[in-house]
């Protein structure tokens, strides 16, 4: 090992970079998780993730990974046998569809071409036609991190109401909460599905599941067995703050502090950074010559974008050298797309500084590994961030 001068740039759309202020909230002395002082601990982490959702209903904090979290979704409201109906956005969304299966719930997949979110018409003309009411969810990826594109939520509860339809709507946005705009209240979701290594600033081990009254009534008599997954024994002793097992208690002292971060910036404002800096990478990548994978105008992700290579280039050997010459971590391509996409994150804790040297590694990148592409992608950056900040200042 050798030691490397500057910083690492750690830009996968997911884990994000940690803040110092929440490295040095999760370094805090380890407490009693029994103990008088940690019911102020969870009651706050809990109430915290309520604002982040925008719920006033429920929400679980698991010490796991997102993976977890969408297990847990699944096996409290849906019974082997059961039908769901799923869309292919991408790689995450086929995750999911593939879990379920496993579980015994049978998944029907709307399939998609992952350059964009999920179509709210294809999925009312769907329900329409299941007119037995045989579908009991429909599971929908908010914020594709494999593609970069992200699905319309509120469109999608609009066309499950449209077709008179009684079906859960189960959102995965482990990548799209604080970062880009959820409304789990206002949007009708039943179920949501969060992790703590993106938008929230920390490291992976922490998942959430925010829960309507509905899919809660549901889950009392209905879901499949599960134990450490359950929503009622949790529910039963996170009242007090506490936990029915061991929590992650040094995650949430960096959740606290985490969620302290984006309300002193203010939600509204962190939506609006992560866009800003979504159409000043998008406008870079185009500059280049480049193809962004998401190509449906306004479903482009502000938590990261997914670049084409050009044809006969490898995107994982880019990477390699970008990162041998440069510092720079990107995202691969995954599976449908692997080798011929790498993912620029633009999420967390990042600011216009940050993102003007994340883009000139990523040029310095493509010049070292021979990629065609023109100059300048740096610069037609930083006139898209100088012109939404014109934009924005005229607009108060």
């Amino acid at each position: 090992m050798t030691h490397r001068a500057g910083r690492h740039f750690l830009q996968i759309p997911g884990p994000s970079p940690v803040p110092d202020r929440v490295l040095r909230a999760i370094s805090t002395q380890t407490m009693d998780h029994r103990g008088p002082d940690f019911a102020e601990v969870g009651r706050t982490a809990l109430a915290g993730m309520k604002s982040i959702f925008k719920t006033e209903q429920h929400v679980f904090i698991y010490p796991s990974s997102g993976t977890g979290a969408w297990e847990a979704a699944l096996v409290n409201v849906l019974s082997e046998g059961d039908e769901v109906l799923m869309y292919e956005t991408g790689h995450f969304a086929t995750l999911w569809k593939k879990m379920a299966t496993r579980l015994g719930v049978n998944a029907e997949f709307i399939e998609g071409d992952w350059r964009g979110g999920a179509d709210p018409d294809r999925i009312e003309a769907r329900l329409r036609a299941d007119s037995a009411h045989r579908i009991k969810a429909v599971c929908v990826v908010h914020n594709e991190t494999s593609t970069g594109s992200v699905s319309p939520i509120a469109q999608v509860r609009q066309a499950i109401d449209a077709a008179g339809h009684p079906a859960l709507l189960m959102v995965d946005t482990i990548s799209g909460l604080a970062s880009i705009d959820f409304r789990f209240d206002e949007w009708g979701v039943d179920v949501a599905v969060s992790g703590s290594q993106k938008g929230l600033m920390l490291p992976p081990g922490l998942s959430f599941n925010a829960v309507s009254e509905k899919a809660f009534e549901l889950s009392k008599t209905g879901g499949m067995r599960r134990s450490y997954w359950d929503w009622q024994e949790m529910a039963t002793i996170n009242g007090t703050g506490y936990f029915p097992y061991t929590p992650g208690t040094n995650m949430l002292y960096g959740l606290n502090e985490a969620i302290s971060m984006l309300h002193e910036e203010g939600l509204d404002n962190v939506f609006a950074r992560h866009q800003r800096h979504g159409a000043a990478t998008r406008a870079a990548v185009r500059h280049w010559g480049l193809e962004v994978l998401c190509r449906q105008q306004g479903q482009e992700s502000g938590v990261l974008t997914a670049v084409l290579m050009p044809s006969g280039h490898s995107a994982d050997n880019f990477r390699k050298v970008a990162l041998a010459h440069y510092d720079i971590s990107l995202g691969n391509g995954l599976s449908k797309v692997a080798d011929r996409v790498f993912r620029i994150g633009h999420l967390g804790d990042i600011n216009d500084l940050t993102l003007a040297g994340t883009l000139t590694g990523v040029e310095l990148g493509l010049r070292k590994a021979g990629v065609p592409h023109a100059a300048g992608g740096v610069a037609a950056a930083m006139d898209a961030l100088e012109d939404t900040r014109i934009t924005a200042l005229a607009a108060e």
